[in-house]
């Protein structure tokens, strides 16, 4: 049974093939970013119980990714969609079954063709892990 989430956060919008076995997933649309939002399970997590660093990063790609095609919009740029040049994760604690893990990205900068996007990762309101990435815009 899944739980209820956060005031604020939908089913998400965005469904794809890599994270179907991970629903469900929730996001938020914000002004200037989309967060995502995740129950975590057993389907997250490595055989230790810890949320594994590759749900992380893809989780993490989603949401800088979409936030840059948001903030692109916002400024008047005709973005249909982006791809990702460079990803980066720092890894700093561990999340558990149980846990809701929050991808807070920030735009850095959204240009007509390429967009620089950072996140914050959270479980529970502790920060876990810091992304950044580029994005080139298609």
């Amino acid at each position: 049974m899944s739980q209820a989430a956060p005031q604020g956060f939908q089913p998400h919008f965005k469904k794809s093939r890599v994270t179907d076995p991970w629903e469900p997933l929730f996001s938020q649309m914000l002004p200037d970013a989309v967060q995502i939002g995740v129950w975590l399970r057993e389907e997250h997590c490595n055989s230790r119980g810890f949320v594994h660093g590759g749900v992380i990063a893809a989780l993490a790609d989603n949401a800088m990714g979409l936030s840059y095609g948001v903030a692109a919009k916002a400024q008047g740029s005709e973005l249909s969609s982006a791809v990702t040049v460079s990803l980066s994760i720092d890894y700093a604690a561990t999340a558990q079954i149980g846990q809701w893990l929050l991808i807070e990205p920030r735009v850095i900068k959204a240009g007509r063709s390429m967009g620089f996007v950072d996140a914050l990762i959270t479980a529970d309101g502790a920060s876990i892990a810091r992304a950044s990435a580029t994005f080139r815009a298609v």
